[in-house]
């Protein structure tokens, strides 16, 4: 199975709160759909099913904090726009893009079994 990148975490997400949303997720990696149809290993075939599995397990288990669970259901549940999210929690739309993009890399980190390095904790230390 491929490695969880933030392109494909951030693609599977909806499907974490909305079931059907699996329905109109198409495989990142399947061939389009007007090409010629060759034959295909059927055992090795489709990841999908699979990362929607492993997608619904680690929103479960990840090491997110409360604002950064908020911040993800707000934005890949019901859809708001980082503007709204920041209102609502009190923050500027900053803060919520770097709430995304942290709780993602945690995320991905996590279905991949490593260690999530943060690029920001990082610069902190060195200034």
């Amino acid at each position: 199975m491929s490695g969880y990148d933030r392109r494909l975490v951030e693609h599977l997400l909806p499907a974490v709160w909305d079931v059907e949303a699996a329905y109109g997720i198409r495989n990142p990696t399947a061939p389009d759909a007007d090409m010629p149809k060759g034959t295909v290993d059927k055992k090795a075939a489709g990841t999908l099913f699979a990362h929607l599995a492993d997608i619904r397990r680690g929103w479960k288990t990840a090491p997110l904090s409360l604002a950064e669970r908020r911040t993800l259901f707000m934005h890949f549940a019901l859809d708001w726009e980082d503007q709204r999210i920041a209102a609502r929690e009190a923050v500027t739309d900053r803060a919520i893009r770097y709430r995304l993009e942290r709780a993602v890399g945690k995320l991905a980190a996590h279905l991949n079994g490593t260690d999530y390095i943060d690029s920001y904790d990082e610069l902190e230390t060195a200034a």
